[in-house]
C-alpha cells in the first residue's frame, strides 16, 4: 500500500474522506460509519479543557415568551399557549478563536439557547449566519483545523485557510457572509441568530413539518468595518462580552423576535435544491417567516465559570414535538456535541446546575466524573426491574417521529453543481455598492496572503457566483500585490 493512502486510526485505507455513509442520497447519517465516528471522536478530544470550537463566549439568563399560537404544528408544551414563558440561558461565542482571542475577530458567532421546559431541555444550537461552510460532518475536523493555526509555526496560515475553502467550493456562500461586514458584528446584541439546520415540528398525531428557526434582534443589526474591528481588538478584546454584561446590568435587556420558516414534507422531496443542505437558505419568497415568540435576556450569570463556561449545548437535546431532519451536518453534531461535553465536563455534565433540566430526571445512569446529585441513592441501577424503578412509557412516537427512509446505504457524494454558487451570487447582487466594496476589499486583503495557485482557484469560484464579484477581487489583489 502506498504510504500516502489515508487510513483510519487502526490502519484501514479510507476510500472516501469527504462523504459520510447515509441511508440513501438524502437520508440520515449511519452510525456504522466508523471512519466518521473515528474522525469526529478524535477531533472532539483535541483540546483540554477549553472547547475545541466556540471557546470564548458570553452568556445570560432570560426567558422565551410565546406571542403567536403554533400549537397546531407541535405538541411541544412550551410552545402551546400565547403568553407562556420558559426560562432560558443563552451563550454567544466566536467560533475559531481561543479563550483569549478578540471578540471582534472576523468569525461566525455561535448563538445557542437552552430552553428549560417542563418536558426537559431543548437546545437551539445555531449561529449568527443562516448557512455554514460545509454540508458533510466528515469535513468538519479538517475545516476547523484550517481556521486555527499552522501546526508547525503556531501562526494563522492563509494558505491553509484558502486551500481548504477553494477545494470545497460549497463554502462560498458562507465565505461571502463572513467577509461582508456581517462577519464582524457590533457586539452580540446587534446580530441575528439562526438554527441554520432544518428541524421538525411534530403535532400530537405524529404529523410533522420541516422548519428553520430565526431570531431577529430587536436592537437592530449593527456591524463593524474591518478597520474599526481591528482598532477595537487592540483596545478592548472583550468588547462584545463587556457590552452584553453592561447592558443587562443597566436594565437595557436585549431581545430577539423569534420566527420559523415552514416546509411541507412533500416539498422537500421535489424542491429545486436539497433543503437539508446547510450551505443553502430557504428563500423567504417561498417560505415566509412565521412569528412565534420573543426572547429576552434580563439577568447576568453570578459566576462565569459555573454558568457560561460549563454550559453544555447539544442539538441532540430535544423535547417531544421537536425532532431532527436528515441534514448531514446536524446528524454529525447529534453525536459530536454530547461526546465533546463528556470529554470536557465528564459523563454527568447534565448534572451541573446550569445544564440541569427543571423537569424530573429518572434513569439508571450511575457513577463517573461529576456525579453530584446523590448518584441515585439506594435505588436500583438497572432496568427493567420488579421494584417500581423508572419504566418506558410505551407510547409509540411520543418522543421521535417515524419517517420513511429508502435506498441503498453508501457514501453519496454531492456532485458539484452551479446551485452551490447561486445564493452567493444573489447575496452579492443585493448588497449596496458600499457593502460590495467592503466585501471585495475584505476578501482581497486576506486572500492576497495565499499562494497564487490557491488564489486563482478561489477567484474562479467567486467568478462562478458572479463575474463582477470575482473580477473585482482579482483586480484588488493585483493592486495589493503590486504595491508590495
Amino acid at each position: 500500500m502506498s504510504k500516502n493512502i489515508l487510513t483510519t486510526s487502526n490502519g484501514n485505507p479510507v476510500e472516501n474522506d469527504q462523504t459520510s455513509q447515509t441511508a440513501g442520497p438524502t437520508g440520515p447519517v449511519l452510525i456504522q460509519d466508523f471512519h466518521l465516528i473515528d474522525k469526529l471522536a478524535h477531533f472532539d478530544r483535541e483540546r483540554i479543557p477549553e472547547r475545541v470550537v466556540h471557546a470564548k463566549g458570553a452568556g445570560a439568563h432570560g426567558y422565551f415568551e410565546v406571542t403567536h399560537d403554533i400549537s397546531k404544528l407541535t405538541k411541544a408544551k412550551f410552545l402551546n399557549g400565547i403568553g407562556k414563558k420558559t426560562p432560558i440561558f443563552t451563550r454567544f461565542s466566536t467560533v475559531g478563536g481561543a479563550q483569549g482571542s478578540a471578540d471582534t475577530a472576523r468569525d461566525p458567532r455561535g448563538f445557542a439557547v437552552k430552553f428549560y421546559t417542563e418536558e426537559g431541555n431543548w437546545d437551539m444550537v445555531g449561529n449568527n449566519t443562516p448557512v455554514f461552510f460545509i454540508r458533510d460532518p466528515s469535513k468538519f475536523p479538517d475545516f476547523i483545523h484550517t481556521q486555527k493555526k499552522n501546526p508547525r509555526t503556531n501562526l494563522p496560515d492563509a494558505d491553509m485557510f484558502w486551500d481548504f475553502l477553494s477545494l470545497v467550493p460549497e463554502s462560498i456562500h458562507q465565505v461571502s457572509i463572513l467577509f461582508s461586514n456581517r462577519g464582524t458584528p457590533d457586539g452580540f446584541r446587534h446580530m441575528h441568530g439562526f438554527s441554520s439546520h432544518t428541524l421538525k415540528l411534530v403535532d400530537d398525531k405524529g404529523q410533522f413539518k420541516y422548519v428553520k428557526w430565526h431570531f431577529k434582534t430587536d436592537q437592530g443589526v449593527k456591524n463593524l468595518s474591518a478597520s474599526e474591528a481591528a482598532r477595537i481588538s487592540g483596545i478592548d478584546p472583550d468588547y462584545s462580552t463587556r457590552d452584553l454584561f453592561n447592558a443587562i446590568e443597566r436594565g437595557e435587556h436585549p431581545s430577539w423576535s423569534v420566527y420559523i420558516q415552514i416546509m411541507e414534507p412533500n416539498d422537500a422531496k421535489s424542491y429545486r435544491f436539497d433543503p437539508f443542505d446547510i450551505t443553502k437558505v430557504w428563500p423567504h419568497s417561498d417560505y415566509p417567516l412565521v412569528p412565534v415568540g420573543k426572547m429576552v435576556l434580563n439577568r447576568n450569570p453570578e459566576n462565569y465559570f459555573a454558568e457560561t463556561e460549563q454550559a453544555a449545548f447539544s442539538p441532540s437535546h430535544m423535547v417531544p414535538g421537536i425532532d431532527v431532519s436528515p441534514d448531514r451536518m446536524l446528524q454529525g453534531r447529534l453525536f459530536s456535541y454530547p461526546d465533546t461535553h463528556r470529554h470536557r465536563l465528564g459523563p454527568n455534565y447534565t448534572q451541573i446546575p446550569i445544564n440541569q433540566p427543571v423537569s424530573r430526571v429518572a434513569n439508571y445512569q450511575r457513577d463517573g466524573f461529576m456525579t453530584v446529585n446523590g448518584n441515585g441513592g439506594s435505588n436500583l441501577n438497572y432496568g427493567p426491574n420488579s421494584f417500581d424503578g423508572p419504566y418506558q412509557n410505551d407510547i409509540v412516537g411520543s418522543t421521535y417521529t417515524a419517517e420513511e427512509i429508502s435506498g441503498f446505504t453508501g457514501r453519496f457524494t454531492y456532485e458539484l453543481k452551479d446551485v452551490d454558487f447561486v445564493q452567493a451570487g444573489d447575496l452579492y447582487r443585493v448588497m449596496s455598492p458600499e457593502e460590495r466594496t467592503d466585501l471585495v476589499n475584505n476578501i482581497a486583503g486576506h486572500l492576497k496572503n495565499a499562494k497564487k495557485h490557491i488564489r486563482d482557484r478561489q477567484i474562479a469560484h467567486f467568478k462562478r457566483a458572479d463575474r463582477e464579484y470575482g473580477s473585482r477581487i482579482e483586480s484588488a489583489i493585483l493592486g495589493l500585490t503590486a504595491k508590495a
